[in-house]
């Protein structure tokens, strides 16, 4: 199921090093074996996040949180639900063609450091403002 365009002003990526280097030196990524297997980006609100990471990543040294402008995807970011309540952005690029995510839309990236088997950064620590 469907719901309207993006709803906040930011979405987040959780990129490994490598797709991050990726996307740094060649402007853009496809993301991972899911986001190409599904052909589309998967993206998460910023309360979304530390559910992600516990669910996906746990354990991982290896990860960034990328800060994306919404509006810089257009009408390629759609949300759909993952489950009753729950509605995640995901990137399909233009006509739903799964275009790469380009750089030009993230805003911020930083290192997630695991302290205590418990992501932290900077842009995880406004969620609990």
């Amino acid at each position: 199921m469907e719901k309207g365009g993006p709803k906040e002003e930011f979405v987040y990526r959780v990129s490994t090093a490598e797709e991050w280097e990726e996307l740094r030196t060649s402007g853009a990524t496809m993301g991972r074996d899911l986001d190409r297997n599904t052909r589309c980006i998967h993206l998460s609100n910023l309360h979304q996040v530390r559910m992600v990471l516990r669910n996906f990543f746990s354990e991982r040294k290896d990860l960034y949180l990328l800060q994306i402008d919404a509006s810089k995807l257009g009408e390629g970011l759609i949300y759909e639900s993952a489950d009753a309540s729950n509605y995640f952005p995901h990137f399909y690029g233009p006509a739903r063609s799964f275009a790469p995510l380009p750089l030009e839309a993230v805003i911020k990236a930083e290192k997630l450091d695991l302290v205590n088997s418990e992501f932290t950064c900077s842009l995880l620590d406004q969620e609990r403002s």
